[in-house]
Formats: structure tokens, C-alpha cells, sequence
């Protein structure tokens, strides 16, 4: 089977689908693997690697493929490029988008959505949200250390004693506990909240500290093992608590975004104002709107002295490694979904089922209908 990697058309996108190593371990499986001029630059994988690898360089690899590895969804130019029957794996954000994953399924395309894979044990080499909030957490506390004008660790010296910065993390899924651990190893004192009780424990054994909000959470987790969403009711009296918290908190770290929803409103304004000036808030849910009222995505916004950021794609700041990282998960997917070379699509299998999303010019994922209606 021929598969194309293309150079990535979106704005900031610096990372790509498949690296060297990838292409290697694809093309001992019996595939072909033709990778656009320049498409790994920016993830630090450049042609000569592709090539050491047995990867075919050219200018225009789509007109040929028969599966396509991107990063993000297509542009319409490279969708017109494709035909009818090309498969696609890619982030699709089809819960979000679903107008777009109409239009693929017009177009006749088998496209996978890198976010629909299930969450089970055997499909965990395979999830990219997770490889990817990995970095986006780890990130985070970078970014605000760096914006942060004092430093993270407690020091003791001739001159006085620092104390050491805090940093209230809320959400501990994946991006979350990848920021309580590295703000740990930069010395900081780390609070964390999540709706999921079983979450303190994780937490705990990362260093930082359980927060626990006088709040009636229920059934807090989903079928997915993401934290579920609850009520107006409930968010407004969390707020409030959260407030308090933050407050005495140097950087606060947001995390929960709900696919396919508006990111719960956690912060508001007033709760911003209320810590103290050259303090900074990151916001990891801006894509969904965000979880501080401020919050605009891609920019910084200053509050009294507070600066909330709002980032979207911070796995593409450390590009060699989330590439590094998405890679492994893309090919463990492609080698999962093919065999002897070629596509052999089994409804059957609770992976491939769950990951495909459009075939035959349907959508398949009756979530994703859903959302196409609701949007209507």
C-alpha cells in the first residue's frame, strides 16, 4: 500500500505524522512510503533520514495515496487531491468539526479520527490524545515558569530564603499529572483538583496535594475515563472554591476540555483578579473556549496584572518529540488496521470500529451524527 505523508498546511502545525523510524517500521511491513520534500523540517526529520529509511522524497505525494498519515485534517487543496476510497488518518476533531467529517464522507474518503480511539489496554499504544497532552502538560509548566518573575524552587541562601513558587494544577488526566510532576521537579508546591476522587491518590504520588472542594461530584468519570461534565449548578459553587485556591496560587494550570462542548467555565474573571499581580494562568482548554473566563485562544490576555494564556498546540513548541510520540502511536494504528500490505477493515474489532468514521460516503460514528444535527 502506498502511504503519503504530506507537510503539514496548518498554521504553527510544526509537527509531522510519521518520522523516520516510522517510516522504516512501515515499510518493513510491506508498505510504500512516499513522504513530501520538506514535510519533517520542522519536526528536526529531514529527507536524508526519510530516505536512509527507504522512503520514496517527491514534491506531490497525494494524487498516488492510498492512505494518508496527517497531523491535522486536510485543506481543500489536498482534498481535492485525493480520491474517492483514499484512506485518512489524522486528528480530526470530529466531535468539534463535524461539518468537516461530512465533508469527507462526500468525498468518498475512509477516514480515521485519531481522537475516536477507544481507551481500552490494548489500544493505549495508540492513543494519541494521551502522548500528546504528555507534552501540552509538561509545556505548560514551562511556559509559566518562564513568564513566571520569580523562581520555582525554595532556595536558602546567604542572602535570605526564597520561598518556592505554587502552582495549582486542575484536572489530573494525562496533561494534568504531566504538570503536577514537572512542576514538582522544578521545585514548585503543587495543589490539584479533579472531580474524580480516585484522582488524589495519582496526585499524591506525584507530590502534590489533593484539593478537596466541599462539592457532590457523583458519577464523575465517563465510560472514556475522562472526568464527566456536570452541571451549571455545580460549576458555579466550584468556582467559587477554586477562587479561594487560586488566590494564594503563583500559576494556575486549567486542563478540562470535554470534546464535542464548550470547556466548563472553572475561573471567572472576578476569581482571576483575585490572585496577585505577575501571576499567570494557562489555559490548556482554550480550544473549547477555555476555562477561565478570559481566556482567548492563542493570545495573552491581561488581567490586573494576571497574564491568561491560551494556548492551542503546544505539542507543536517540542515538535521532534510529539512527533516522536504520535509517530509510534500512527503506526502501531496503521500496522493494527492493515494486513499483507493492504487495508482489511474489521467492523468486528472494537479499535478499528471505533476509529472509523467515515466509509463508503457514510459517517459511521453516530456521536458525530449527533453533533452534525445539533449544529444544524
Amino acid at each position: 500500500m502506498i502511504i503519503a505523508i504530506p507537510k503539514e498546511v496548518a498554521a504553527g502545525e510544526r509537527r509531522v505524522a510519521l518520522v523516520p523510524d516510522g517510516a522504516k517500521a512501515l515499510i518493513a511491513a510491506g508498505h510504500e512510503v512516499h513522504v513530501q520534500r520538506g514535510a519533517g523540517e520542522a519536526a528536526g526529520a529531514f529527507d536524508a533520514a526519510y530516505e536512509a529509511a527507504g522512503a520514496r522524497i517527491a514534491d506531490e505525494v497525494l494524487a498516488d495515496a492510498e492512505l494518508v498519515l496527517k497531523v491535522q485534517t486536510p485543506d481543500e487543496a489536498e482534498l481535492a487531491s485525493l480520491r474517492p476510497g483514499t484512506a485518512l488518518v489524522a486528528l480530526l476533531r470530529p466531535l468539534d468539526e463535524p461539518a468537516r467529517i461530512a465533508d469527507l464522507a462526500e468525498r468518498g474518503l475512509t477516514a480515521f479520527a485519531l481522537e475516536l480511539i477507544p481507551r481500552i489496554a490494548r489500544a493505549q499504544s495508540m492513543d494519541v490524545l494521551s502522548s500528546q497532552a504528555t507534552v501540552a502538560g509538561y509545556r505548560a509548566v514551562l511556559v509559566a515558569a518562564e513568564m513566571l518573575p520569580r523562581m520555582f524552587p525554595m532556595l536558602v541562601t546567604a542572602a535570605g530564603t526564597i520561598s518556592p513558587a505554587r502552582v495549582f494544577v486542575i484536572g489530573a488526566g494525562v496533561a494534568g499529572l504531566q504538570a503536577i510532576a514537572t512542576a514538582r521537579r522544578l521545585g514548585a508546591v503543587v495543589e490539584a483538583y479533579d472531580t474524580r476522587v480516585a484522582a488524589a491518590e495519582q496526585i499524591g504520588s506525584l507530590g502534590g496535594r489533593f484539593v478537596s472542594l466541599a462539592l457532590d461530584v457523583g458519577d464523575a468519570e465517563d465510560a472514556g475515563g475522562y472526568a464527566r461534565e456536570q452541571s451549571e449548578g455545580f460549576y458555579e459553587k466550584q468556582r467559587a472554591l477554586m477562587a479561594e485556591v487560586a488566590a494564594r496560587s503563583d500559576i494556575v494550570i486549567t486542563t478540562a476540555l470535554v470534546p464535542g462542548k464548550k470547556s466548563p467555565l472553572l475561573i471567572d474573571t472576578a476569581g482571576i483578579r483575585g490572585m496577585r499581580a505577575g501571576s499567570v494562568v494557562v489555559d490548556l482548554a482554550a480550544a473549547g473556549g477555555g476555562n477561565c473566563e478570559p481566556t482567548q485562544a492563542d493570545q495573552e490576555v491581561n488581567v490586573d496584572g494576571v497574564r491568561v494564556l491560551g494556548p492551542t498546540n503546544l505539542p507543536s513548541d517540542l515538535s521532534p518529540n510529539a512527533s516522536q510520540m504520535l509517530s509510534k502511536n500512527v503506526v502501531t494504528l496503521v500496522l493494527h488496521l492493515t494486513t499483507a500490505g493492504d487495508l482489511a477493515l474489521d467492523l468486528d474489532d472494537e479499535i478499528t470500529d471505533g476509529a472509523l468514521v467515515t466509509h463508503a460516503g457514510k459517517i459511521r460514528v453516530e456521536r458525530v451524527r449527533a453533533a452534525l444535527e445539533g449544529g444544524a
